[in-house]
């Protein structure tokens, strides 16, 4: 860190807060709320005499309470910038007949308390989120005793008692009565693995951290009794098994099932209660300390920055990369990568590997200083356009502006698009053109498909990522489904316009089946939500007109879901024999009845554009 804060080209922003991020690849807007520290972090050399003075005590952080601070503090050792920051909440003021102790005492006069908070604005090419994570609180779970019994401690307040530069300077004591104990327990999977309370997921870094943890303490004292009470030790990497294999040579019991019950003894002691999965007993261990191993969660300014840029969580709340293989540090939005837990539970090893890997891409991208569109964008033809608004907020990427009090047409931005096609299906007018993939080439696709014997058909739109490279996995897997089906690929379900499906059966289709990714696996952010409102519309007028709504299907597939694929279209080949020819005619008739599921009607694009690769500038 400290030679971060030395590079010529690198700005810490300590004490920061990002408000506001617009814009896209290249030219990213940043707002960033600098707030005040009250102390000149250039001219102050963190003497610390500042701190002697203060009267005000409070909790040290960095210590999880273990310690105290003053309302003047170094944050931590070797904090970067090296300089004091004052806590305006808990600071007495500056009047002098109430205190400014630290001001009369500071000799270079670092202290100002009229600094005030600071916004700045910057524009950026790309965006790395590493926003970290935070510990679980373990109070909820109450039969631990975490709040009642002062010798329950968690991992973290225990590393730092265990620590050098600890609040003890390393000598492990019972918080009862400062005595340094003769047994330890610790519990895994506090907040972990847990379906009732915590989280359901592993957060990866806990099994290897108490073995760490019980080496240290052998290392302090060889004859402490130490206990780990376990679900399962999962000491997957490089040598993380000969550290295990060494903990439990050095005496380190390891006991299979969590405990059920703790109790307080009159010594201050600790009675846990664990039945043991190895013995099948229940059995009871009396500790001096015991130490809860807690799990990692997302950190709380998480959901506020997904909001911001359009992001994509992941149902434990960490954000989804764009491929969990073949791009596991991007986002799903261009120009935005994740590095370190903000992606996922992982340990340090894992976070300076994923940030390099972040770091290289950005600069992969941002070299040239121009980057290459895919061709598969969306253009507006502003003569068709009626400001209506309509496709703004269906954009995953936020790649449209449109002002639609001035009535001016909406714009695309091409670097931001990425080809989804969600605004075109959303477009009343048909203003919206999808490069290869115009509403004139899907629906000539209609035609022909249905051309002979339309009633024989199972008509199926698949999205290229999931649903259509399902079917591909399913024929790979040699899968046996009905030879009837035919699918037309577009980028997403979302560019499934209710004019393709209304033309459809306009062309004596007896089924529709419209097919995608997984609601949360959608490879454009959120666009398949609008597929699920398109089709529940849609249903709910051909329910309307009298047509069957469960001739309209809407299935997910992923695309290693080739079994699934097969199945569902085993089922669709059952309600399309359910489908009688009369049947069949009178949709036809009502629809040609029907005015407006009309498609609408406009030109491809220009000739030789479609093909193009566009150049931004960024």
């Amino acid at each position: 860190m400290a030679d971060a804060g030395r590079h010529p080209r690198i700005t810490l922003l300590t004490l920061s807060e990002v408000t506001d991020i617009k814009g896209y690849v290249g030219n990213f807007r940043v707002k960033i709320l600098k707030k005040a520290r009250y102390v000149d972090e250039k001219a102050c050399t963190a003497c610390g005499e500042c701190a002697r003075v203060c009267p005000v005590v409070r909790p040290d952080e960095f210590n999880q309470g273990l310690s105290s601070r003053k309302a003047i503090y170094s944050p931590f050792p070797q904090a970067v910038p090296s300089a004091y920051v004052l806590n305006a909440n808990e600071c007495l003021g500056h009047n002098p007949a109430v205190c400014a102790k630290c001001v009369a005492v500071c000799e270079k006069g670092c202290i100002n308390f009229h600094m005030s908070d600071e916004e700045i604005e910057v524009t950026v090419g790309t965006i790395i989120v590493a926003v970290g994570m935070e510990s679980y609180d373990p109070t909820e779970l109450d039969e631990y005793g975490y709040t009642r019994f002062q010798n329950v401690l968690t991992s973290l307040e225990f590393e730092r008692l265990i620590n050098a530069g600890g609040p003890t300077k390393g000598e492990v004591v019972r918080l009862s009565d400062r005595r340094p104990p003769r047994s330890v327990g610790f519990v895994q999977c506090v907040g972990s693995r847990s379906a009732r309370k915590g989280h359901s997921y592993c957060s990866n870094v806990c099994c290897m951290n108490t073995v760490k943890s019980t080496l240290v303490l052998k290392e302090h004292d060889p004859d402490v009794d130490i206990k780990v009470f376990y679900i399962d030790i999962r000491a997957f990497g490089k040598g993380f098994e000969d550290l295990y294999t060494r903990s439990r040579r050095l005496g380190v019991r390891y006991i299979r099932g969590l405990p059920g019950t703790v109790e307080e003894l009159p010594d201050g002691s600790l009675r846990v209660a664990v039945e043991n999965a190895a013995t099948g007993r229940l059995e009871f261990h009396d500790l001096d300390m015991l130490v809860l191993a807690v799990g990692i969660q997302p950190a709380e300014s998480t959901r506020k920055l997904q909001e911001m840029l359009g992001l994509q969580l992941t149902s434990d709340g960490f954000f989804l990369e764009a491929h969990p293989k073949l791009q596991p540090v991007d986002a799903a939005t261009r120009g935005i990568f994740f590095a370190g837990c903000a992606e996922g539970p992982k340990d340090i090893k894992d976070s300076v590997t994923q940030a390099s890997a972040a770091a290289a891409r950005a600069m992969r991208l941002m070299q040239w200083g121009e980057i290459l569109t895919e061709p598969i964008t969306a253009e507006v033809v502003a003569e068709q356009c009626v400001s209506c608004g309509r496709c703004a907020p269906v954009c995953p990427y936020n790649a449209i502006t449109v002002d639609t009090k001035r009535k001016t047409a909406a714009v695309v931005t091409a670097a931001a698009c990425a080809g989804c096609g969600t605004c075109a299906a959303e477009c009343p007018t048909g203003a919206i053109i999808m490069n290869h993939f115009t509403d004139a080439q899907i629906l000539d696709q209609i035609d022909t498909l249905l051309a002979e014997k339309p009633e024989e058909k199972v008509l199926t739109f698949a999205c290229n990522w999931c649903s259509y490279a399902g079917a591909d996995s399913a024929g790979v897997s040699r899968l046996q489904y009905p030879p009837n089906a035919r699918l037309i690929r577009t980028m997403c379900s979302g560019r499934v316009a209710e004019s393709f499906i209304w033309h459809s059966f306009k062309k004596g289709a007896p089924v529709v089946l419209v097919s995608g990714c997984h609601i949360g696996d959608c490879h454009y952010i959120n666009a398949n939500h609008w597929t699920e409102k398109r089709i529940a519309k849609v249903r709910k007028k051909m329910e309307k007109m009298g047509i069957r709504p469960e001739r309209l299907q809407l299935e997910w597939v992923s695309a290693a879901e080739g079994v699934r694929f097969s199945k569902i279209m085993a089922r669709m080949e059952e309600l399309r024999r359910s489908v009688s020819p009369e049947e069949i005619v009178q949709t036809v008739h009502l629809l040609a009845k029907d005015k407006s599921p009309a498609p609408p009607p406009h030109e491809a694009a220009t000739p030789g554009r479609e093909s193009e690769v566009g150049s931004v500038r960024t």
